[in-house]
């Protein structure tokens, strides 16, 4: 079923695809394909939309800043001791506390 917004204050737009619970459950693979193909799909309750189907953003996505790799390899380097592991740094850092 489709239907159209006649101006209502509601906020939806023009063209949106509504479908029933029971449609929803009898066709999700059909609504999801029509989502990934741009369609705005919203699944209604007794006339009433009680939610929305959008695809989740993708992971692969590049991250909204640059990561400045040379800086962080050079943070790196300038904060290595003169101990080689997790354990000699502990050590260290407990005798130099006794005294």
């Amino acid at each position: 079923m489709c239907e159209f917004d006649n101006g209502h204050l509601d906020g939806y737009l023009v063209g949106m695809s509504e479908y029933s619970i029971a449609t929803a459950k009898d066709q999700l693979p059909r609504l999801i394909d029509r989502m990934l193909d741009g369609e705005p799909v919203v699944i209604t309750r007794r006339g009433r939309p009680v939610a929305r189907v959008v695809p989740i953003e993708s992971a692969t996505a590049a991250p909204p800043y640059k990561i400045d790799l040379e800086w962080l390899r050079s943070v790196r380097e300038a904060t290595k001791t003169e101990t080689s592991g997790v354990t000699d740094t502990v050590r260290a850092m407990r005798e130099d506390y006794r005294y």
